[in-house]
């Protein structure tokens, strides 16, 4: 099926928010994952085959419509990038999972939701990843440190009160997540190997391959109050095939 055969099927009841650029060539979009049960079978009618299947997996009728909807989401954040509709966009997965768009667009993307939000990140500048967390998420910060973040990160979290202590910790992990996304490792990547410095910027100080600080650029998304997101930029692969992964 070409892209000819699709027609404009207008736009979400609530379209994606464009929020500030964090660097040139990268967009960043926020969007709601709530909607009435007629626009959600509106939206379900963007979707693949196989995002159909993935949705009828779940087991809570609400989970499978934030599923639509956030699938829907991304489909018209990235047809409106393209110039062509939702479900045109030819989005597929590598070995691993990881999506990508099947043909030479010379974009990548990546998503991630939570608490019935989704973060959309697009790039014409390698691969991107992103993660975005609520703030106020409840998580055992200090023995997720121990797992998680290298000897100097926990250093930077002994001297603060709980709270302060739990949203630091959120924030190296969005960052170390957001990474493992852009290079399709996921939880399998060397997180206590990846160092990152929080400051008024923030930076991969070293890691393994390929997690060395050169080829990283990570950038604090402007998301709304109640929620961090750091946005990953991987400038190493510029060329690569995301196919072959």
């Amino acid at each position: 099926m070409s892209v000819d055969d699709f027609t404009d099927p207008g736009n979400p009841e609530h379209p994606p928010i464009e929020l500030a650029s964090p660097a040139h060539g990268v967009s960043a979009w926020w969007a709601q994952l709530a909607a009435s049960e007629d626009e959600v079978a509106r939206l379900a009618t963007w979707l693949a085959p196989e995002e159909h299947a993935r949705a009828a997996r779940y087991s809570r009728p609400g989970l499978a419509q934030r599923y639509i909807v956030g699938r829907a989401s991304l489909r018209w954040v990235l047809g409106r990038t393209l110039g062509i509709a939702p479900g045109a966009v030819p989005i597929q997965r590598d070995t691993r999972g990881r999506p990508y768009l099947d043909g030479d667009f010379g974009i990548d993307f990546n998503v991630s939701n939570t608490e019935g939000v989704a973060l959309i990140g697009i790039t014409r500048e390698g691969r991107i990843g992103v993660d975005i967390e609520h703030s106020a998420r409840r998580v055992r910060a200090d023995g997720l440190a121990r797992k998680l973040l290298t000897p100097a990160e926990r250093a930077t979290l002994a001297p603060l009160p709980e709270p302060e202590r739990r949203a630091r910790f959120l924030r190296y992990w969005t960052c170390k997540e957001a990474m493992s996304k852009a290079t399709g490792d996921g939880l399998a990547a060397p997180f206590r190997e990846m160092e990152v410095e929080l400051g008024n910027s923030i930076r991969l100080v070293k890691g393994p391959a390929p997690y060395e600080a050169k080829g990283w650029s990570l950038y604090a998304a402007q998301v709304p109050t109640g929620f961090l997101a750091t946005l990953a930029l991987w400038a190493v692969l510029r060329s690569l095939d995301p196919s072959a992964n």
